[in-house]
């Protein structure tokens, strides 16, 4: 007969539930993965680094649900995933010394054109916005990282070409560009007034960073030229 300590011993085991924190290799590594990153990882980084036969987009999806209620969360911005801190907890992280830029309505207007028309020249930019743009609105938002020249445009005197960056849907936290507003939604807000001209409509930008057919790759030191002469603005643009 079994003595009341192996029957106690027994009956432990038998009503010990299961480890409610036990979890498949594969997630740990992919964790590690992206903690130990100091920058976002796409999916195909992320499946090079990991064991042969892991289904890496079932794996990021189940990590991502087991953060979606913690104080960090795995979030996907333009096309790579990373941790970041819960958007309502971002109060947490804010210092009292920062200093918040704003960004002149010039530079605004520009941002938005740049990003539903890209690629656009500052030529093209200033046709829409019927005047004539200072250099150094484009300087500010280049500054931001927010855009960046692309290319240039095969057509007389080569202009560059600009288009946003992957830190301008991290900024507005968008995954695609495809997120952006659409001409409805900007009428809604107020954006837009709602007595447009018939035919009016709004582009839907693309997320594919190869060049298109009428630019060309930009050369050396394209970076370091300076955008556009200094003008005088126009029309109230005093940016």
């Amino acid at each position: 007969m079994a003595s009341l300590a192996e029957k106690r011993k027994a009956d432990d085991a038998e009503e010990a539930p299961a480890d409610p924190q036990a979890r498949p290799e594969e997630l740990r590594l992919l964790e590690a993965l992206l903690f130990a990153s100091t920058e976002p990882l796409d999916q195909a980084v992320l499946a090079k680094r990991m064991p042969d036969g892991v289904d890496i987009k079932a794996a990021l999806a189940q990590l991502q649900a087991e953060y979606a209620t913690r104080g960090v969360n795995l979030v996907h911005i333009a096309n790579k995933w990373t941790f970041r801190t819960a958007s309502d907890l971002a109060w947490l992280m804010t210092r009292e010394s920062t200093e918040t830029r704003r960004l002149s309505r010039a530079a605004i207007e520009m941002l938005a054109i740049i990003a539903y028309h890209q690629p656009i020249t500052r030529a093209e930019i200033e046709e829409i916005r019927g005047v004539i743009t200072s250099k150094g609105t484009l300087d500010v938002l280049l500054e931001t990282g927010w855009i960046r020249p692309r290319g240039r445009r095969k057509t007389p005197g080569r202009p560059l070409t600009f288009g946003t960056t992957e830190a301008f849907l991290s900024q507005f936290s968008l995954e695609a560009l495809g997120d952006l507003p659409g001409l409805e939604e900007l009428k809604g807000t107020g954006l837009l007034d709602s007595r447009l001209p018939s035919g009016f409509s709004v582009p839907t930008p693309s997320d594919d960073p190869a060049l298109r057919e009428d630019e060309d790759p930009l050369e050396i030191g394209d970076l370091e030229l300076a955008l556009a002469p200094a003008v005088e603005p126009e029309n109230g643009d005093k940016s």
